[in-house]
C-alpha cells in the first residue's frame, strides 16, 4: 500500500494536468463552460421538485413549508449524483484509456484517480451553487453543513472501493458496463432520495438500513434540510463498511493490474 501511495505522489502532476486537459476537452467551443456541469443536474433536481411536489403532491412529513422538498430532494441528488459519476466513470475508465495503458508508462490507479478528481470539482461547484439556490428558498448555511466534508468523504470512498472493483471485472467481463446502468437506477430509487425512509411500508424499511448509501444521502439531507449533525453512532457500519471495501479494492487492484493490459 505505502508503495503505491508512494508512486501515485510521483504521478500528481501528470493527474492534475490530465483533470485540467479533461475539462478543456469536455467543454471546448462551449459558450457557458464548465457551468454546464452545474445546470444540467441543477435542472434534473428542479424538474424532479417541480413534478413530485407540485402535481404529485409530494410533501416531507410534519413539514408546512413547500421549499423543504426541493432542498431535501437538491441535498440527495447531489450526494447521489457524486457517488454516481464516480462509480459510472471509474467503471469503464480502462477500456477508456485502454490506448494510453498500452503506449505510456505509469500507475494504473492515476486513471480513477483523475476520474475520482473531476468528480469532486464538479461536486464543488455544484454544492456552491446548490447553496446559492437554497438561500433564494430561504434556507441560510448552518453550522451543520461543516458535516458535508465527512459525508462527500465517505460517499467518494465508497465509489472509489466499488468502481476500482466494477472497473476491473469489466476489463475481463464487458458484461459489468451495459448491467450496471440498470443496476444504478434501480440503486438510486431504493434510495431514499426522492421519498424519505419512513414513508416507506414497514415490510420494505429494511431496505434502507442495509443499504450503505442511504445513510450517506441522508448526511447531506439532514445537514442542508435540518442543519442537523449525523448521528455518529449510526454511522459506525457504514464507515467500517465504506473502509473495508475501499482497502479492499486496492488489495484487488495489486494482484490485478500485472493481467490489466493484457486482458484489454
Amino acid at each position: 500500500m505505502k508503495a503505491l501511495l508512494l508512486s501515485l505522489w510521483r504521478f500528481r502532476h501528470f493527474m492534475l494536468s490530465s483533470i485540467k486537459a479533461e475539462f478543456r476537452g469536455r467543454f471546448a467551443r462551449s459558450k457557458l463552460g464548465a457551468l454546464w456541469m452545474i445546470l444540467n443536474p441543477l435542472a434534473q433536481a428542479t424538474i424532479f421538485a417541480i413534478v413530485l411536489s407540485e402535481f404529485l403532491g409530494a410533501r416531507l412529513p410534519n413539514s408546512t413549508n413547500k421549499a423543504d422538498y426541493p432542498i431535501y430532494l437538491m441535498a440527495g441528488t447531489a450526494a447521489w449524483g457524486l457517488f454516481a459519476e464516480i462509480v459510472t466513470r471509474c467503471t469503464t475508465v480502462f477500456i477508456d484509456y485502454s490506448n494510453t495503458l498500452k503506449k505510456i508508462a505509469f500507475p494504473r490507479l492515476c486513471l480513477p484517480m483523475i476520474v475520482g478528481g473531476s468528480a469532486i470539482i464538479n461536486h464543488i461547484l455544484l454544492l456552491i451553487a446548490t447553496s446559492a439556490v437554497f438561500l433564494f428558498l430561504g434556507n441560510a448555511p448552518q453550522l451543520a453543513w461543516l458535516s458535508l466534508p465527512i459525508g462527500m468523504a465517505l460517499i467518494i470512498m465508497f465509489g472509489f472501493g466499488l468502481g476500482i472493483l466494477l472497473g476491473l471485472l469489466n476489463v475481463f467481463s464487458r458484461d459489468v458496463g451495459q448491467v450496471l446502468g440498470i443496476v444504478m437506477q434501480l440503486w438510486f430509487w431504493l434510495t431514499p432520495v426522492v421519498y424519505t425512509a419512513e414513508s416507506l411500508p414497514k415490510q420494505f424499511r429494511f431496505l434502507a438500513e442495509v443499504n450503505p448509501m442511504a445513510g450517506l444521502v441522508k448526511i447531506y439531507q439532514d445537514a442542508l434540510l435540518y442543519g442537523k449533525f449525523p448521528d455518529w453512532a449510526s454511522l459506525l457500519i457504514p464507515f467500517i463498511c465504506v473502509t473495508s471495501l475501499f482497502l479492499f479494492s486496492f488489495w484487488i487492484f495489486r494482484r490485478a493490474s500485472a493481467d490489466l493490459v493484457d486482458a484489454l
